[in-house]
């Protein structure tokens, strides 16, 4: 895969009571999402509309995880909706998937004021749900889009530019980081390496 597809070349100008300390064991789906939805173990519950639980594949190969829903997502309850999901599923097509074919998750289940970044105190409160998530799926490869979900899933403060480009590992899953769809929107240039992201992605599936 070294041929840029389409979607390349074209131009769009404080401490919390965690999960872990409330569920003593795996969560099946049924239950997870019932958990997720009556979730107020951080304020974020408060002011959105509705909790984003996931979508896709529950056996999936391939699994995609963002930061947290922004306002369509919130509307909608789905996650990477708007012009973003239409850049990610142009993503996926390039690679010879459907979203049918994948999960698609995000670190926080509801939306943030504004769309900020979420604070740390609410990403530890949501991380187990994301975990129980993976550990149902088992997923051949995690792709971690944008600074959030690679900080989340690798427990660091690293900069994109030095995470790209290389297969790290959570819970004995591989995991490639890239960049957000959103911020691919706002930076078309940055595409082109997001294609490489997802070639070394597929390489990564083809050697497990």
């Amino acid at each position: 895969m070294n041929l840029y597809p389409i979607w390349v070349r074209r131009e769009t100008p404080a401490a919390t009571e965690t999960l872990s300390e409330t569920i003593p064991s795996l969560l099946d789906w049924p239950e997870l999402k019932e958990k997720v939805k009556n979730c107020e173990l951080c304020p974020l519950r408060a002011g959105c509309k509705q909790t984003v639980f996931g979508v896709g594949n529950e056996k999936a190969e391939w699994l995609f995880v963002g930061e947290g829903p922004g306002a369509e997502e919130d509307a909608r309850g789905e996650p990477f909706v708007g012009q973003a999901g239409r850049l990610l599923d142009n993503m996926l097509l390039a690679i010879g998937l459907k979203r049918s074919d994948v999960y698609i998750a995000n670190v926080v289940k509801c939306r943030p004021p504004s769309n900020r970044q979420p604070h740390a105190s609410e990403m530890a409160a949501c991380l187990p749900y994301l975990e129980n998530q993976i550990a149902l799926i088992q997923p051949k490869i995690i792709v971690a889009l944008g600074r959030t979900a690679a900080s989340a899933l690798l427990n660091t403060d690293a900069a994109i530019s030095s995470l790209r480009g290389r297969v790290h590992e959570h819970r004995g899953i591989p995991v490639v980081v890239s960049f957000h769809p959103a911020y691919l929107l706002r930076t078309p240039l940055d595409k082109a390496k997001s294609w490489q992201d997802l070639c070394l992605a597929s390489e990564t599936v083809g050697r497990s």
